[in-house]
C-alpha cells in the first residue's frame, strides 16, 4: 500500500444524547491489535477458500496488466470468514490506498459524497455490511460505479440545480452477511462476485498454525487441530480460540498446546467438541428438554435462551442447521435426533419430534 495513506472509518459525530451515556470501553485494544497482526496482507498468505483465491488472482493480474483499477468486488459470507481481509489484501497487490466504511455509517447521501471526492485514482472503497445503505446513499453510487461520476444537488425548491463532478477510477469493494437484501440495481453494478464458505479442518489448522507463529504460541499439530475442530469453519473464531487455549495454557500448565490442553482449555471456555457454545446449548436444550420436541416459534425461543430474535437468527441458527442439529418448519424450529444425542438425551418417544410431518 502507498505510504502516507490511512485507512479511514466513517462514523457519525457524537450527539448530545450520546455524550450523556457511559462511555463503553469498547473491544480490548491488545485483543484488537492481535486481530489486525493476523490478517493476511497478500494473497499468497490467505489460507483456504482456494477457488475464490484463484478467481481474484485472475482479475488483479488482469487489471495489473491492462494499468487499470480493479473492477468493482462484492464478497458475500458469513461474519468471520475473511471479507474484511480480502479488501485489504486487493489493495496492497494493486499498490494503491484503502478507505473503510460500513453501511450503517453512512447515514446520509453527503456522507458518502465526502469519501467519494477524497479518493485518489485507483484508490479501493470498501463498504462492509453494504446490504444496510439507506436507499438515498445507495443511489448516489449508481452514476459513482457505473460513470464515475457524482450528481450534486445545489439548493431546494425552484432554485435547486444539479452539478455533476468527475471522480477517479476506483474500485468500490462492498462486503455483505445476507446477499438476498441487496437490491438488483446495486448488486448487477458489481463485476465480480465471491462467496466465502465455511473452512474445513484442515485450512483452519493450517490458520491456527500460522497465527500461533505470529503471537509466538508454542502449540502442536494436535492442538492446532483440536482448537480448529471446535471453531466453526471460521478463521476468526480459531484465531479466538487460539488465544483464549494460550492464556488457560499460561495459567494452568505450561510448555505448549497439545490436544490435550487444548481440549481442557476449550471446555473450561464452555467450548464442546462441535464448537458449541453456552447459548447454542440452551437453545437445543430449550428444544429438547423444556419443550420436549415440540416445534418452537423463534420469539418464545430467542425469550427462553435470552437472546434477541435477529442474534438467534443471524449468530446461532446457521451453523445449527448446518450442523443437522436444527429444523426450520413452517411450525416452528424443532431438534433433530443428532441434537438429542448430542446432549446425551433420550428422543422423545412420541409427540412433535423431527420426524414426523409437520406440513
Amino acid at each position: 500500500m502507498t505510504s502516507g495513506r490511512h485507512e479511514v472509518l466513517a462514523e457519525a459525530g457524537p450527539t448530545a444524547e450520546s455524550a450523556r451515556r457511559p462511555v463503553d470501553p469498547g473491544p480490548d485494544p491488545a485483543e484488537q491489535a492481535d486481530e489486525a497482526r493476523l490478517r493476511p496482507r497478500r494473497l499468497e498468505e490467505f489460507l483456504g477458500q482456494p477457488q475464490l483465491t484463484e478467481h481474484l488472482h485472475i482479475v488483479l493480474e488482469a487489471a495489473r496488466r491492462r494499468g487499470q483499477a480493479v473492477d468493482h468486488l462484492l464478497f458475500a459470507g458469513s461474519p468471520g470468514l475473511g471479507k474484511t481481509s480480502m479488501a485489504g489484501i486487493v489493495a496492497a497487490e494493486m499498490g494503491v490506498g484503502l478507505r473503510i466504511t460500513s453501511g450503517p455509517a453512512l447515514v446520509r447521501s453527503g456522507d458518502l459524497a465526502a469519501i467519494l471526492t477524497d479518493l485518489q485514482p485507483g484508490d479501493v472503497l470498501f463498504i462492509d455490511e453494504i446490504h444496510r445503505l439507506p436507499r438515498p446513499v445507495e443511489e448516489v453510487l449508481y452514476p459513482a460505479m457505473e460513470e464515475f461520476k457524482l450528481d450534486i444537488l445545489i439548493g431546494k425548491g425552484p432554485t435547486a440545480r444539479s452539478i455533476r463532478l468527475d471522480l477517479p477510477r476506483f474500485t468500490l469493494i462492498g462486503a455483505t452477511t445476507r446477499t438476498g437484501l441487496l437490491t438488483g440495481p446495486l448488486r448487477d453494478r458489481f463485476g465480480f462476485l465471491g462467496r466465502l464458505d465455511l473452512y474445513d479442518v484442515d485450512s483452519l489448522t493450517a490458520i491456527v498454525l500460522r497465527a500461533a507463529g505470529i503471537l509466538g504460541v508454542a502449540v502442536d499439530d494436535g492442538g492446532a487441530r483440536t482448537i480448529a475442530a471446535r471453531s466453526r469453519g471460521t478463521p476468526r473464531i480459531a484465531n479466538r480460540l487460539l488465544r483464549r487455549v494460550r492464556d488457560f495454557v499460561e495459567v494452568r500448565a505450561e510448555g505448549a498446546i497439545t490436544a490435550g490442553l487444548a481440549d481442557e482449555g476449550l471446555e473450561l471456555f464452555g467450548v464442546d467438541g462441535l464448537g458449541l457454545d453456552k447459548v447454542d446449548r440452551a437453545i437445543l436444550e430449550a428444544l429438547c428438554v423444556r419443550f420436549a420436541g415440540r416445534p418452537v416459534g423463534l420469539v418464545t425461543l430467542s425469550q427462553c435462551v435470552g437472546e434477541e430474535t435477529d442474534t438467534i437468527e443471524d449468530a446461532y441458527e446457521p451453523f445449527l442447521l448446518q450442523q443437522g442439529l436444527l429444523q426450520r418448519t413452517p411450525r416452528g424450529r424443532v431438534a433433530t435426533p443428532q441434537a438429542y444425542a448430542h446432549l446425551g438425551l433420550a428422543e422423545p418417544a412420541t409427540g412433535h419430534g423431527p420426524s414426523q410431518r409437520l406440513w
